[in-house]
């Protein structure tokens, strides 16, 4: 994130309506939009890491901020912006935006730079996201509320649906989302069952599995037992989507001593925030960007060294951090796959000691994650911290678990 946005370009002479709160406040809440492009069979070289920076850098224009810090490794290109971050993969490409940036103004350009540079035509997956704003009264069109961003996103898609999970009138998460895709462990049973000629009994509301000889029973048998890597060899072999999953922790109500380290007061260089924080220590094995801005603030990219062969579109993290005590913020993000995240989820509330916190944990059928909302469900506490909501959502290609914490005694 960016401190030094000034939320009004005029001097301190100014005679606008500008409050001087206005003027040393900084919305911490990133705007987060996640897009993945279909493959295209005519088209096998097709990779959004073909448009050039000089494209991304205009793209970027129009969402009011710039790069100031780039890595990469074989599958994705990570950039650290004066607002957060950007990751761009083969087939998928992520914003995430602070302060008061139009992040979805940027939709007309993106598809047109897929489609004429990058090699594709349709979009398979969309997720925009975003916590509540602390102060929504300082966003711009088409960000001004989030009926205004569903009536702008719908204006490009026929068939989003807009969800809020969380208490509306407190903290809450909003997510839009395209409906489209499918499959799922039905599709993973059908396929696999057809394989080795194991018929359904369609008519058995239980979905029962009728078998005709004692061989196929056999056959079954060994399915169920089968270990985890022969499981993914399984779904690679049926060509189901690939294993996806994304955490994030939002954090608010950070303590002053902990954010101190995220100053120039306190820490002279990025890399002094990162080992003095422990930040490097989260996730081991990541190659980090990381930014300390002046006065105060503080970004970061993770790259993974190695993340596996089925994670194709590569593994990251990446956080941001809004020190001031009035406004404090951070966020946490990575899709670095896990069939447990509480250990993680630890970490980094140990690490930066927020007040509350929101987690959301997406995954689909293929994600070693899939089942991570048993663990948020029996995750009542979190050493200091209380669960206060839980929400589970299904939808067609994912599932996606909501939780909200505080510290107790609030």
């Amino acid at each position: 994130m960016a401190e030094n946005e000034d939320m009004s370009n005029s001097s301190s002479n100014s005679s606008n309506s500008s409050s001087r709160e206005d003027m040393h406040f900084f919305e911490g809440v990133e705007k987060l939009l996640e897009i993945w492009f279909e493959p295209n069979p005519s088209n096998k070289g097709a990779d959004l890491r073909k448009i050039p920076r000089p494209m991304w850098e205009a793209l970027l224009k129009t969402v009011r901020c710039e790069i100031i810090s780039f890595t990469r490794n074989e599958q994705i290109d990570a950039y650290v912006l004066s607002e957060s971050s950007m990751f761009v993969s083969k087939r998928r490409w992520i914003l995430k935006t602070c302060g008061s940036t139009t992040t979805l103004a940027c939709l007309e350009p993106l598809l047109r730079l897929a489609s004429e540079i990058a090699g594709y035509g349709e979009i398979e997956e969309l997720f925009y996201s975003r916590k509540n704003f602390k102060r929504p009264e300082l966003q711009v069109s088409p960000h001004r509320g989030f009926d205004e961003e569903v009536a702008f996103l719908d204006s490009f898609f026929e068939d989003g649906r807009a969800y809020s999970l969380g208490a509306i009138n407190r903290d809450c998460w909003h997510l839009y989302t395209l409906s489209r895709g499918g499959g799922g462990s039905g599709k993973l049973e059908q396929q696999f069952l057809a394989s080795n000629n194991i018929s359904m009994n369609n008519a058995n509301a239980n979905n029962m599995i009728t078998t005709n000889n004692k061989q196929q029973q056999q056959q079954h048998q060994q399915v169920v037992e089968m270990t985890p890597s022969a499981k993914m060899n399984l779904i690679e072999s049926l060509q189901l989507p690939d294993p996806d999953q994304t955490i994030e922790i939002l954090m608010t109500d950070l303590d002053p001593k902990v954010m101190a380290v995220f100053t120039k007061d306190v820490c002279s260089t990025a890399l002094e925030a990162t080992q003095k924080s422990g930040i490097h220590k989260l996730i081991p094995g990541m190659v980090i960007d990381d930014y300390l801005f002046d006065p105060c603030g503080y970004s970061m990219n993770g790259v993974s060294k190695s993340c596996g062969k089925k994670y194709k579109e590569g593994c990251y993290m990446t956080i941001h951090i809004t020190p001031e005590p009035d406004f404090s913020y951070v966020s946490f993000e990575s899709n670095v796959a896990s069939s447990s995240y509480g250990d993680l989820i630890a970490r980094v509330i140990d690490t930066f000691q927020p007040g509350k916190f929101i987690v959301t944990v997406f995954a689909n059928k293929t994600s070693s994650a899939a089942n991570v909302s048993r663990e948020l469900e029996h995750l009542a506490t979190i050493d200091q911290w209380k669960r206060r909501d839980i929400q589970f959502s299904r939808f067609a290609s994912y599932d996606l678990t909501y939780a909200q914490y505080c510290k107790y005694p609030s």
